[in-house]
């Protein structure tokens, strides 16, 4: 990175929802590294094992709350308790399957918890950069042809989860120009981006129906992995590159107040990274050193888009963002975090996190 990150967030006070995710974990240990102080405002984990406990999170924060961001007076009233010069939102119902089981649940916590948190920044009235996560899921599925999808594609959605990331992107673009325009940041003092990630992989994710989740508890058990979707297309990134790229944002609006930095950005893998479910099954099954796999796909699940690609142009040229990782480390790093992990269940697994951080760092 362009930036050295320890002098944009040492002593910086940070407000992050969904702290307690696999994203959210990885990101409270690394602004924590930085220096910075995090108070977080989420649900409890969400699945058990998870990073969050695993690797100690909790006791490196300013604050903690368990608390749902639907609930607009309390998230509210944390925020302004925090006194945050920048807020990373996180917090979301993350999994496309779920949102066909709980499809208005989906768009409640996606989409209104978004607007909750920038309306208590709103109301909050003090300046603040703020970060709002998304998906690359957000775009109308036509995968993005071969250069994948840019910034300013169309926006759409034919699943719950893909639609209400799309209109938490609305509800971003709506604040950002009917409350904080870049060109008033002299009035309102207030920067809001919204990022759009491709699919991540690394170590303490053991959310349901994701694949790495699949791959890992199988070949620990000595069972084929089930593949639902194995020749689906997807950009597959260690989960240090987005977060490297929303603390690159994040660092770059609190140096400037160029207007051009409160917007939409891609952090995805380059084209390398864009492969078949498949391959990344394979790649994770010789890196552990034993296992196989079976091809569970069936007609009637609920459809999935077939490609997806996204185009990391707009990041590499202008933020001086690029990935450091390709697929093969991410993976190579992923199996390694596992594997120590189920050979000593319950250990302190922060070590192991603090570690590829640092490799992370010094790859730049």
């Amino acid at each position: 990175m362009s930036l050295p990150l320890a002098d944009a967030f040492k002593g910086r006070r940070i407000f992050m929802t969904g702290h307690t995710g696999f994203k959210g974990s990885w990101l409270a240990l690394w602004l924590h590294k930085l220096g910075a102080q995090v108070f977080g405002y989420s649900l409890a984990p969400p699945t058990e094992p998870n990073n969050f406990e695993l690797s100690g999170v909790r006791a490196l924060l300013a604050a903690h709350h368990e608390s749902d961001i639907r609930d607009a007076a309390r998230l509210a009233q944390a925020l302004n308790d925090a006194e945050p010069e920048v807020v990373f939102h996180l917090a979301a119902q993350a999994l496309v399957r779920e949102g066909y089981a709980r499809p208005r649940e989906t768009f409640d916590t996606n989409v209104l918890g978004t607007a909750n948190l920038l309306e208590a920044v709103r109301m909050r009235r003090k300046p603040c950069v703020a970060i709002v996560v998304t998906s690359d899921k957000c775009y109308a599925p036509d995968g993005g042809g071969p250069a994948g999808h840019r910034e300013t594609d169309p926006l759409g959605g034919e699943d719950p989860y893909s639609a209400s990331k799309a209109a938490a992107e609305h509800v971003v673009a709506a604040y950002r120009r009917a409350f904080f325009p870049p060109e008033g940041l002299a009035r309102h003092g207030v920067k809001v981006a919204s990022v759009r990630a491709g699919n991540v992989i690394g170590g303490g994710d053991w959310a349901k129906d994701r694949i790495v989740t699949d791959i890992v508890r199988s070949l620990a058990a000595q069972r084929p992995v089930p593949v639902r979707n194995p020749r689906a297309v997807r950009p597959w990134q260690h989960v240090l590159e987005p977060l490297g790229g929303y603390l690159t944002l994040a660092a770059r609006m609190l140096a400037s107040d160029d207007p051009h930095w409160p917007d939409a950005w891609n952090f995805g893998p380059r084209g390398a990274g864009d492969v078949p479910v498949v391959e990344v099954v394979n790649q994770i099954i010789a890196a552990w050193g034993a296992g196989t796999w079976q091809d569970v796909s069936d007609a009637r699940q609920p459809p999935e888009t077939a490609v997806l690609r996204l185009s990391i142009e707009k990041a590499v040229r202008e933020l001086g963002w690029s990935p450091r990782w390709d697929l093969r480390e991410a993976v190579r790093r992923t199996a390694a975090w596992y594997r120590a992990y189920y050979e000593n269940p319950g250990a302190d697994m922060r070590p192991a996190c603090l570690d590829d951080i640092a490799a992370y760092e010094a790859a730049g």
